[in-house]
């Protein structure tokens, strides 16, 4: 049975699930603010499991997170809900260093539940030139080659 707009894709196929940010310790070089990132995350994850609460997949994936992070369970249980609208973050990025860019949740019409987040760098500042040159690397086919460590495979 096909899924809706609305509920959540299985935990395999999100590409930044917070699972990610709960499970994996690479997470916490990428996020300088860990902590406040995974209170976040947990509070935008218990939002939508207040806004879909027979959604099995999102269910399951809170079950998962529960028995397998501590921080997780913590988290969870401390029962904050947050919608994601405006603020600032910052990346450690492995290629580009410190990034801190604004961002803006955008209600999309059209989906009821869906949200498009748009991160900006401040003009003219180091994290729109290293939004640049990840663009130029990810542009090519060599890009890595902007990954420190690694060469285009040739």
């Amino acid at each position: 049975m096909p899924s809706s707009p609305t509920s959540t894709p299985p935990a395999a196929t999100r590409p930044t699930s917070p699972g990610s940010s709960s499970l994996d310790p690479a997470s916490r070089r990428f996020y300088p603010d860990w902590d406040q990132a995974a209170d976040v995350t947990v509070a935008i994850l218990r939002t939508e499991a207040g806004r879909n609460p027979h959604d099995k997949d999102l269910h399951d994936l809170v079950g998962e997170l529960s028995t397998r992070s501590d921080d997780f369970r913590t988290r969870w249980g401390a029962h904050n809900v947050r919608r994601h609208r405006t603020g600032t973050k910052r990346f450690h990025h492995q290629a580009v260093g410190d990034l801190t860019l604004a961002y803006e949740g955008l209600e999309m019409a059209a989906e009821p539940g869906l949200t498009l987040t748009v991160y900006t760098a401040e003009p003219g500042s180091p994290s729109e030139e290293g939004l640049r040159l990840l663009a130029s690397c990810a542009a090519t086919r060599e890009a890595a080659a902007c990954v420190p460590g690694t060469s285009p495979a040739g």
